[in-house]
């Protein structure tokens, strides 16, 4: 995702879902497949450590891709804790939030996947 009216999108008329380490921004937006953009502030760090969570980040979320329905805008912005974070523990993290996310979209639809 690069353009900012899809991190908009995302960040201000989606749902959340909040970790010590991250937050993620979910909406459906269309019907292209899955787009995921990533925020990481200076907040987190200089700009290696930034750059070091931006690819844990995106390298986890490519495993993570087939689990969101097409259309879908995710927004994952880090929080200053995610510079020291394990590996491990931003996989956990990423996978309890987009479980919420996801769980909360089923919920919503009736319990029916689209």
């Amino acid at each position: 995702m690069r353009r900012g009216e899809e991190f908009e999108a995302a960040v201000k008329r989606g749902k959340r879902a909040g970790r010590p380490t991250l937050v993620v921004h979910f909406t459906i937006s269309g019907e292209e497949s899955p787009r995921v953009g990533f925020v990481v502030s200076k907040a987190v760090g200089g700009a290696v450590t930034r750059n070091k969570v931006k690819r844990r980040l995106r390298h986890l979320m490519r495993d993570r891709l087939d689990a969101l329905p097409r259309g879908s805008l995710l927004v994952v912005r880090a929080n200053p804790p995610a510079a020291s974070a394990g590996f491990e523990q931003l996989a956990a993290e990423l996978d309890l939030a987009l479980a919420r996310l996801l769980r909360r979209r089923e919920s919503s639809t009736g319990g029916q996947k689209r």
